[in-house]
């Protein structure tokens, strides 16, 4: 055992001159995850025709990208720029608790979506009744504070141990507690998610043909940014135990961030494209700026 007070970060590598290049790609890609979450976070609550439970949890969800991203990119882009390739242990091991928790609070809250959807959709008359204002602020502040809880005790169990060494090839530890956080923090949400979903699609085979079109357009963004970032988790988790020395160095390393890249930019998009009261907010916005602008020409 040995005291270590700074890490080596292998899976960065000296790109020459295409370090600004990654740099500028990179970002770009951050500048795009702020403007586009912020712009939805904004939107959803400065319009009240949209200060419903789906997109309050939606407003939950693009601050937890925020969080995320925020964790990963200032560091990266740092690490990039810089000749050795170093970090503190300290400045480490708080990224590794945002990355974490981001991942955690991902998959809580797109369990309570599901949860959500599934009231929705299998009972509709009673929906009001069954997600009240208190209910959601309840299970907004359990989103949060549950993921917090499992990362906080499983940091106090790893950071405490003496490493022995200084040399890790990716961008935060892998080890067993990861494994016990990985199986606390999706087993229940899964379980969820699976059984809200198998309510749901019993309703559509045996509903109308208005409440299937109704489950499709609900429930299509949710399935899409599911999928999006169980592959990414999976991914990880495989590439933690398996040789991947054949896949290309810099693939390995954008996969192992695919969740934390692609995930925040993902949500944006496909919500404010699928859900069609953001469509339609967006268009009235873009339709209010145009007719002031006309007034205004008329009046000068």
């Amino acid at each position: 055992q040995c005291f270590v007070s700074y890490l080596n970060l292998t899976a960065y590598f000296d790109t020459g001159m295409l370090k600004y290049f990654y740099f500028l790609i990179l970002l770009c890609l951050y500048v795009l995850i702020i403007l586009s979450n912020v712009f939805l976070i904004v939107l959803i609550c400065v319009n009240r025709s949209l200060h419903e439970p789906m997109y309050l949890f939606l407003c939950s969800l693009f601050v937890n990208e925020l969080f995320g991203s925020t964790g990963l990119f200032p560091l990266l882009l740092f690490q990039i720029l810089k000749h050795l390739h170093t970090v503190l242990v300290s400045l480490c091991f708080l990224q590794i608790f945002c990355v974490y928790s981001y991942g955690c609070i991902e998959f809580t809250t797109l369990a309570v979506m599901s949860y959500d959807r599934y009231l929705a959709i299998c009972h509709p008359l009673q929906y009001h009744t069954l997600m009240t204002s208190t209910k959601v602020s309840v299970l907004i502040t359990l989103m949060w504070c549950f993921p917090f809880l499992v990362i906080t005790v499983a940091f106090s169990l790893s950071s405490p141990l003496h490493l022995c060494g200084n040399i890790i090839n990716k961008v935060y530890f892998i080890n067993i507690y990861e494994l016990i956080i990985g199986f606390i923090s999706m087993c229940v949400p899964v379980m969820l998610i699976v059984y809200t979903y198998m309510r749901i699609l019993k309703v559509c085979f045996s509903g109308s043909k208005q409440t299937r079109h109704k489950a499709v357009s609900t429930c299509t963004p949710h399935l899409a940014s599911l999928i999006n970032f169980v592959f990414g988790c999976v991914f990880d988790i495989i590439s933690s135990g398996l040789d991947m020395n054949h896949v290309p160095h810099t693939l390995r390393i954008f996969l192992s961030v695919h969740f934390l890249i692609c995930q925040p930019i993902f949500n944006p998009l496909v919500y404010g494209l699928k859900m069609s009261k953001i469509r339609n907010t967006c268009n009235n916005l873009r339709s209010g700026k145009h007719h002031e602008l006309n007034r205004r020409a008329k009046v000068q």
